[in-house]
């Protein structure tokens, strides 16, 4: 069974109504990135920051997966399908995928202060005062600027079995998830879906000018 590895970005939720969350600006929401999202601003003003994770919780339990989200899931009744997300959304799980790694943490858990891998699933708002069980702090489980990315090891592995590589909805200029590109074989053939692409189609790389919606049927029909 071919084995198809998914990278995902910000662009891939955009059409469920979730924002990007960098501007051109370098603001998040109105902040500015470390302010809301580095163990700095954390540090700082945990009140901002957990305000502004408890609203983008929110929202994300507002919205609903998109039909590429929905696209991706089916694809595993014929292939294998990874999907390396840098997303910190649910969708693609709510969508049905069943193999998702988050690169940069998931907005519907918290983990302890003290132990990164004390990790609890949480849906509600998240304050000062919401303890462990260790009576440490909860923070949102998410990796801020600064902190190590603990998947991207796995990641590397799971791209070096790719048999088609398929890109979407990201700039691949957040590193390290944009390095991940250079550890499938050697000729994988590629799919890149962005409605506004800064590369161009190669021998192995195929380009796709659109959302991700209309981008992944058209994947879909290009493979098929």
């Amino acid at each position: 069974m071919k084995h198809i590895v998914v990278l995902t970005g910000a662009g891939m939720s955009a059409e469920s109504g979730l924002k990007t969350f960098r501007d051109a600006n370098g603001l998040w929401e109105g902040h500015d990135v470390m302010a809301v999202a580095s163990p700095e601003g954390f540090i700082a003003n945990p009140e901002l920051v957990f305000e502004f994770y408890n609203q983008r919780r929110k929202q994300l339990l507002d919205v609903k997966p998109n039909a590429a989200h929905y696209d991706l899931a089916s694809l595993e009744h014929q292939y294998k399908v990874t999907i390396i997300t840098q997303n910190v959304d649910d969708l693609h799980e709510r969508a049905g995928s069943t193999n998702v790694i988050h690169l940069h943490g998931e907005l519907l858990k918290v983990r302890s202060t003290k132990n990164e891998d004390l990790v609890k699933p949480w849906t509600n708002n998240l304050n000062l005062g919401d303890l462990d069980e260790n009576g440490h702090q909860l923070r949102p489980h998410i990796v801020w600027f600064g902190e190590a990315v603990p998947l991207i090891d796995k990641a590397v592995d799971i791209c070096n079995t790719a048999n088609v590589l398929l890109i979407i909805g990201t700039s691949m200029q957040v590193y390290p998830a944009a390095s991940l590109i250079h550890y499938v074989p050697e000729n994988t053939p590629t799919y890149f879906i962005d409605p506004n692409p800064t590369i161009s189609s190669s021998k192995t790389l195929t380009v796709i000018k659109n959302t991700a919606t209309k981008g992944v049927r058209e994947f879909i029909n290009l493979i098929h």
